[in-house]
């Protein structure tokens, strides 16, 4: 068995048709598509089931993204597991240049694919994700010509939205953590398997269509912050993360000010966030024994950015008079914590 794909589906059914046709297309003799249907209401497992009888399909409840997609983990057979958004489109070639890389080297964990616009190919929607050593994470060249990015290589996170992995080191990780629901779950697995010792790898010849469509909500506001936090509470160890306060203290600053700015619904989002994390300190602190670690922080902070991409949220002028004024100071302070950092 070569790869199993797995896509989580939740009231999807104008997605899946296209997604489903487009992996059938790719699919070899020895691997196999799982769908997991997170309770639909919309008719999206009745289409499988009609149009799809020999795709494997497993029905439950809404779990998210983390939840969902470990059913489906815990289904394959796969050497390899894709992860799929089922608003996506694969490329004729796009699963066999996904997990090529693992064979080529033998540290790639996890290679995610070239991402582009489903209404403009062209254009990069991502290309694999940039993290920022506050666990800020955007999407690599989002809105840039795809040609910009036509060399694959190393990057800091897959995205979530077509990537795959080891089937044994998923494991080996303990899969995605339930905790995040949605978001940042790619990140989290992302950090996890750097700091096990492997590489994230940005295949530039798999290509995947993504119907991206940007939106901010307070409640989507709420599980990236609280999520943000979260990974890097469990993933650091405790020095660490007190060597890093004063960098994410800006963060802080910043990311306060960005909800202040986007109205009196975004308010509450911090002090919820604040809240939930101090409320589920003692589950924080268990998941970082857990934490496999091959790698000092050092080395994984060492290669985080202290740049903002303030662009994807602010004009250009907004962005580049704020990048002037914070990114020296997120810089002074990632010298301090890479240089402190056990």
């Amino acid at each position: 068995m070569r790869a199993s794909i797995i896509i989580v589906a939740y009231n999807s059914c104008g997605y899946l048709k296209a997604c489903l046709d487009s992996v059938l297309a790719e699919l070899g003799p020895e691997d196999e598509l799982i769908v997991v249907d997170n309770g639909s209401t919309d008719g999206s497992p009745d289409l499988v089931e009609g149009c799809y009888p020999h795709v494997h399909l497993i029905k439950g409840k809404n779990s998210g993204y983390a939840g969902g997609n470990n059913v489906g983990a815990a289904a394959a057979r796969g050497d390899f597991l894709v992860f799929l958004n089922p608003d996506t489109v694969m490329r004729p070639g796009a699963l066999s240049a996904l997990v090529e890389p693992f064979g080529q080297h033998p540290a790639v964990g996890l290679t995610t694919a070239c991402i582009v616009l489903m209404d403009r190919p062209d254009t990069v929607n991502t290309c694999g994700n940039t993290m920022h050593y506050t666990g800020l994470t955007y999407c690599r060249g989002m809105g840039r010509p795809r040609s910009h990015y036509s060399t694959s290589g190393e990057v800091d996170a897959v995205s979530g939205a077509a990537f795959a992995i080891k089937r044994t080191l998923f494991a080996e990780l303990g899969g995605f953590d339930e905790q995040f629901f949605m978001y940042v779950e790619d990140s989290d697995l992302s950090l996890r398997a750097r700091l096990a010792g492997f590489r994230c790898w940005y295949s530039a010849d798999s290509v995947v269509l993504h119907d991206y469509r940007p939106s901010y909500t307070p409640g989507k506001a709420f599980y990236l912050e609280r999520n943000r936090h979260l990974m890097l509470l469990k993933t650091l160890s405790g020095a660490t993360y007190a060597r890093a306060l004063p960098g994410l203290l800006l963060g802080e600053v910043v990311t306060g000010g960005f909800m202040v700015l986007k109205g009196r619904r975004f308010w509450a989002v911090k002090p919820r966030v604040y809240r939930w994390l101090w409320r589920q300190r003692s589950a924080i602190r268990r998941a970082r024994t857990g934490v496999i670690r091959r790698k000092s922080d050092r080395e994984l902070l060492g290669h985080l950015t202290y740049h903002l991409e303030i662009g994807q949220l602010a004009g250009r002028g907004v962005a580049r008079m704020a990048e002037a004024l914070l990114h020296p100071a997120f810089r002074a302070a990632r010298r301090l914590l890479v240089w402190r950092a056990a």
